[in-house]
């Protein structure tokens, strides 16, 4: 347990982080900080009164002011605006940049020393954003992505062979979107390759749905988005670091030369513990894969450059 996390933005992806927070009691306080005035007071305090039922003593409150964020151990960021009608993708890249920046010069302040856990979409570029910003070494920010992703590929397959999601071991890679790059020569049911229990068009329909995850969520709700999944990932992430667990997870890490590649926040498996992101660590790829993930880095480049 630490003393202190933050949670920015107290929307469905904020609210749920924060009482999955609470619930695992990975801190002594949990704060949900947000702009629009009285929501994250009222959903904290609907948190806290459900601790009497749940049984946890994680304290969870609600604020407009960063004053309250003061020392953070860890900081999960989702806020950000969803795309409008009329709004073109740089618009919503801009304007949610401009948000993350904002956020980030305030947690740079109240909060030097904490680890970022980036989930505000396009998520690789705004981690981007977020270290530019605060200037923190790439250890202490990285992005929720990777996680999400191989849970949404995992549970599609457990669906497709009627087993178990313990028991499916499984790897996504690259930039958050339709250029993730799940690996199929790395996926496992019990030890058992993919391939020895599926066809290859069987795989590969299951690879696109996982791409299509977040688009698949969004056709059905039609007025939002995905939230469980993305707050139980985040959490995930936050548990690891608290617990000093060395979980080996696919997160967006910063490279610097891994894979080929640097200067910029892409997928890849990464070893997380009480110091943030403690090790990016390389697998080998077969010639098609390193090619896929090539694609996903270019795409996150091509949307890193509408930043201007």
């Amino acid at each position: 347990m630490v003393e202190k996390i933050t949670v920015v933005g107290a929307g469905n992806v904020g609210a749920t982080t924060a009482q999955l927070l609470a619930l695992k009691e990975l801190a002594r306080q949990v704060v949900m900080v947000d702009v629009v005035e009285g929501v994250p007071q009222g959903k904290g305090l609907d948190q806290w009164e459900s601790a009497p039922v749940h049984g946890f003593d994680t304290r969870v409150v609600g604020t407009n002011d960063y004053a309250a964020t003061a020392g953070s151990d860890i900081v999960i960021v989702t806020a950000g605006i969803a795309r409008k009608p009329g709004m073109s993708r740089e618009d919503l890249l801009r304007t949610n940049a401009d948000i993350v920046r904002d956020v980030s010069a305030k947690l740079k302040t109240s909060s030097p020393e904490a680890i970022v856990i980036m989930v505000s979409n396009p998520l690789d570029v705004m981690a981007y954003v977020c270290k530019e910003t605060t200037g923190f070494p790439r250890e202490r920010v990285v992005g929720m992505a990777g996680v999400l992703d191989t849970a949404r590929y995992r549970s599609f397959i457990a669906m497709e062979l009627d087993v178990s999601v313990e028991d499916i071991q499984a790897l996504v890679l690259g930039g958050h979107g339709d250029t993730m790059v799940p690996l199929a020569s790395y996926t496992t049911v019990s030890g058992i390759p993919l391939r020895q229990l599926l066809p290859e068009d069987r795989i590969a329909a299951l690879v696109d749905r996982a791409r299509n995850g977040g688009a698949e969520i969004v056709s059905l709700l039609k007025t939002g988005s995905a939230y469980y999944a993305p707050a139980a990932a985040a959490v995930q992430m936050a548990e690891a670091i608290v617990k000093d667990k060395k979980r080996v997870l696919p997160c967006s890490a910063w490279l610097e030369g891994e894979y080929g590649m640097q200067g910029l926040f892409l997928g890849v498996p990464v070893k997380l513990g009480r110091r943030g992101m403690e090790q990016v660590i390389e697998v080998e790829l077969t010639a098609e894969e390193r090619a896929a993930l090539g694609r996903s880095a270019d795409a996150v480049r091509e949307t890193m450059s509408l930043l201007g």
